[in-house]
């Protein structure tokens, strides 16, 4: 009781706002806080809360209120929070969204209710084509890309025979299509685990099958607590060292501590794909990350530097116009320039609202104090667009 008592007040600390003018630019927030796959949302709340400390909680001359709500993992609860945020608190921006179901079942919400739709994180192919809407941005990417990526390093590396692993939901789908679009190699298994809130956390059938495959590599996408289990038992069935492991959205700063912990140095020298790194050389980048270690004493993942993004991003349509939040057009192209001190370093635009970007090969290492961390390695792609743009009609 003690425990769940210090934990429920440190989310009440995450989502605490200060009272602010009726005038105020207001931001709603919505993402995982409880479950075990909490600590990402919590990832996400502090990253954007150091945006705002940054530019002094002030966009376009006005205060900005902060509204938090927690989805619980649930796609019917993410879309009552967005109701709420869009209903009762006539929020300007509806952000946050870690996960690609609840994203698709809350985007009606937001976007017929007039909002801004920010996604921080999730990025299904349906919003990047038919269902792409003037209103909705992304802060991240589209789904596929990072896989994309991840193929492309597969055949640069000689991989001809691959094993893939995925849980079984929209985002799951997106990345297996990711990269079996650019790896040139023979699929030679392939298993979509159960997900949910009784997500499968056993991967002993499936590594055994992945073994016994003659595979020279494995890809799996597996985020939030799923991704320590996977590499923990990779490990004890005597894969490492033998069938080399690649990942997106498996490994970050949030696992890599737990696995630190438990002494799995089987994640040491993975190789996995993403549009950052926390030692990206800009100055944006390197004040998030010291700022982000100095308050939470560990390095920020990917869900933050996105969410830091996201506010930043958001600034950028507030300022062009001045702080006037009734001129939609003209936030909207403020946010379409892109114009503004991102952690990945200039990108632009495309016609779906979804970043044309660079995506980097990173591997997992140990920094000067002995810390795992994702470490950039080189450029993979650049200046990438998504897979489905040309199906948007905006």
């Amino acid at each position: 009781m003690k425990f769940r008592m210090v934990f429920l007040s440190m989310v009440a600390a995450l989502v605490a706002t200060p009272a602010v003018s009726a005038d105020a630019v207001r931001i709603g927030f919505v993402t995982t806080l409880t479950t075990p796959a909490g600590a990402m949302g919590r990832d996400m709340v502090e990253a954007a809360n150091i945006a705002l400390d940054h530019i002094g909680h002030k966009m376009g001359g006005k205060d900005v209120e902060f509204i938090v709500e927690d989805d619980g993992f649930k796609p019917e609860i993410g879309k009552q929070k967005t109701d709420k945020l869009v209903k009762q608190d006539d929020v300007h921006f509806v952000t946050g969204y870690i996960w690609s179901h609840v994203l698709l079942a809350s985007r009606k919400s937001a976007l017929d209710g007039g909002k801004f739709l920010i996604s921080a994180n999730a990025g299904p192919s349906p919003l990047a084509g038919k269902l792409c809407h003037k209103n909705f941005f992304s802060s991240s990417w589209q789904n596929d890309q990072n896989p994309m990526a991840t193929g492309e390093v597969l055949n640069a590396k000689g991989v001809k025979k691959l094993y893939v692993m995925s849980p079984n939901y929209a985002a799951g789908k997106n990345m297996v299509a990711g990269v079996e679009r650019t790896f040139k190699g023979e699929i030679v298994g392939k298993d979509m685990t159960k997900w949910g809130k009784d997500m499968q956390l056993d991967f002993s059938a499936e590594l055994a099958k992945a073994k016994a495959s003659g595979a020279d590599a494995i890809f799996v996408f597996y985020p939030g607590p799923a991704g320590p289990a996977f590499i923990k038992q990779y490990e004890q069935a005597g894969l490492r060292g033998v069938i080399p492991l690649y990942t997106v959205f498996t490994v970050d700063a949030l696992s890599l501590g737990r696995l630190q912990k438990a002494k799995l140095g089987g994640v040491l020298g993975s190789w996995n794909t993403m549009f950052w790194a926390p030692d990206l050389d800009n100055a944006t980048n390197k004040k998030f990350v010291a700022d982000f270690k100095a308050k939470t004493g560990r390095y920020p993942t990917h869900y933050a530097a996105q969410s830091y993004d996201a506010i930043m991003l958001i600034k950028s349509g507030v300022d062009a116009v001045n702080g006037d939040m009734d001129d939609q057009d003209g936030i909207r192209a403020g946010m379409l320039k892109a114009d503004f001190p991102s952690v990945r370093g200039t990108y632009r635009y495309g016609p779906n609202h979804f970043p044309i970007q660079n995506f980097y090969l990173r591997t997992v290492k140990e920094d000067a104090n002995g810390d795992w961390f994702v470490s950039h390695v080189s450029t993979v792609l650049t200046d990438h667009q998504d897979s489905y743009h040309e199906q948007c009609k905006l």
